[in-house]
C-alpha cells in the first residue's frame, strides 16, 4: 500500500539548491543525531536518480555516499547498465547515520515525506531505490514484495519510473541475489509498462 500523498510542508524550500542545504540543517529531522549530515549528489536534472536509506560508516568516514568497499560495487552496478555515477542524483532518505544503522520509527513517515518532496524536486525520469528504508519512503513497502515490477510515481514534477531492489550492501552478504539485482538494473534502464501507479 502506497504512502498518501505527501502536503509539500511550508519549511520544505521549493528549488532544489535551497532544499539540500535545508535537508542538513538545523530543521532538518535528523539535526540532533550525531555525525556530519551527507548531502545528496549528482546533476540537478539528472534522468536517473537512485535513493538509499542512510549513510554507511565508510560515508561518514568519506563524506560521501556509497563509499568503500559498498560503493565500489554500486559504482559496478551502474557500469553494468551503461551509467556513471556523476550522471546519477544520489540521495538517502536520512541525512545521517542512525546510531543503530537503522531509520527511528518515530521519524520513519517525516522522512518518507521529505524524500518524496526531493523525488518531485530533482523529477528523474527513473528512480531506483536500493533497500526496504528507500522502498517505504516512496512505495510504502519493502523491497521484496515490489521488485520486479515497474512502478510509475506521480509528483509535482511529473512522472517517474520507479524500481525497487537490494541495497548493495546486501547483496555483499548474499551475493546469490546479485542476479536478481541485475534484472532490476535492466528492468530500470530498459522500461516496460508500469504496472502500479503512485502519487506523491
Amino acid at each position: 500500500m502506497a504512502p498518501a500523498p505527501a502536503a509539500v510542508a511550508a519549511e520544505m524550500p521549493v528549488s532544489l539548491a535551497e532544499f539540500l542545504a535545508w535537508r542538513c540543517g538545523d530543521a532538518a529531522p535528523e539535526a540532533a543525531w550525531r555525525g556530519g549530515s551527507i548531502i545528496a549528489t549528482g546533476p540537478d536534472d539528472a534522468t536517473v536518480m537512485v535513493l538509499v536509506d542512510c549513510p554507511d560508516r565508510d560515508d561518514e568516514a568519506g563524506g560521501m555516499l556509497m563509499s568503500g568497499q559498498v560503493g565500489r560495487l554500486f559504482d559496478r552496478m551502474l557500469a553494468a547498465i551503461g551509467v556513471d555515477r556523476s550522471a546519477v542524483h544520489l540521495a538517502a532518505v536520512c541525512a545521517k547515520r542512525p546510531v543503530a544503522g537503522r531509520m527511528p520509527g518515530e521519524v520513519e513517515a517525516r522522512l518518507a515525506e521529505i524524500a518524496q518532496h526531493h523525488v518531485a524536486l530533482v523529477a528523474p525520469k527513473r528512480l531506483l531505490l536500493m533497500g526496504n528504508a528507500a522502498s517505504r519512503a516512496i512505495l510504502g513497502a519493502d523491497a521484496a514484495g515490489l521488485r520486479g515490477r515497474l512502478h510509475r510515481l506521480n509528483h509535482k514534477g511529473g512522472q517517474t519510473d520507479v524500481v525497487a531492489s537490494f541495497h548493495p550492501r546486501f547483496l555483499i552478504e548474499k551475493p546469490a541475489a546479485k542476479a536478481e539485482a541485475w534484472k532490476d538494473l535492466q528492468l530500470l534502464i530498459e522500461g516496460q509498462a508500469p504496472t502500479e501507479g503512485i502519487s506523491a
